[in-house]
């Protein structure tokens, strides 16, 4: 367990040992605009042009955007490099608690199967809103589908009920195990399943993070956003890494 803490310390880690599963973890310990992390990941803005870029200060990465719904130019980055099918991602949420969460729509995004090219951006999203006011619409989740060009998306569904609303600390977390496609919050140890569709429009991409910020203002953009981040392919035949996965992997 002592090593555990030690390896979860670091700011991020990508090794590989033989033919172990790719993965990725950080604690995002740079200011960076757009976060590149030694060019390990591609932004929605300087790649994707149409989108926003993800921003890093230390300990927090967060949107650069805001967005009128439309544009839905969330800001988006996805990890570099070539991952398997099935793979899965947590990050840890932070949450300012000044910030009015119901004031605007304010999201956080896990991305599996990601691909981003000039004007062109696919894979899933994972999406959680920060609100706490589900009579207003504003605490929701859910998965969604991009399919290339800007505003051109396609929703799969969402919880049964309605999510409970996001705190500072919660572990948020969605797979991709084939055409299945999860996502759940982990709170204190209990694991709070959000999510379940299914597609298989894509097998293909890189785990990666998002945030949305529709008619906010864009001192916001720094009031929520995730305190770490750790992706892994996994094994098809077992279940997602749990939450305190100890994350390696390969360039």
């Amino acid at each position: 367990m002592k090593r555990l803490v030690l390896l979860l310390s670091i700011p991020f880690l990508i090794t590989s040992v033989g033919a172990a599963l790719r993965s990725y973890q950080t604690n995002f310990p740079a200011t960076e605009d757009p976060i590149s992390e030694n060019n390990n990941w591609i932004n929605g803005a300087s790649t994707g042009l149409d989108w926003g870029n993800v921003q890093t200060t230390p300990g927090l990465a967060f949107g650069t955007n805001v967005s009128g719904g439309p544009p839905f130019n969330d800001s988006t980055a996805a990890l570099s490099g070539t991952w398997a099918t099935n793979q899965s991602a947590c990050a840890t949420v932070f949450l300012n608690p000044n910030l009015n969460r119901n004031a605007a729509f304010y999201e956080i995004e896990i991305r599996l199967r990601v691909t981003i090219g000039p004007h062109n951006i696919t894979g899933y999203e994972f999406n959680y809103s920060m609100g706490n006011d589900a009579a207003s619409g504003h605490l929701y989740a859910g998965v969604v589908r991009w399919n290339g060009p800007l505003n051109n998306f396609t929703g799969l569904g969402g919880p049964s009920g309605i999510p409970p609303a996001l705190q500072t600390g919660d572990v948020f977390c969605a797979s991709a195990i084939g055409s299945t496609l999860k996502e759940w919050v982990t709170r204190a140890g209990t694991v709070i399943e959000t999510a379940t569709v299914t597609d298989a429009t894509y097998s293909t991409g890189s785990p990666g993070m998002g945030f949305y910020n529709q008619n906010g203002s864009s001192s916001d953009n720094n009031s929520f956003g995730f305190k770490s981040y750790q992706a892994s392919e996994i094994n098809s035949s077992g279940p997602a890494p749990p939450t305190n996965l100890r994350v390696t992997g390969v360039q």
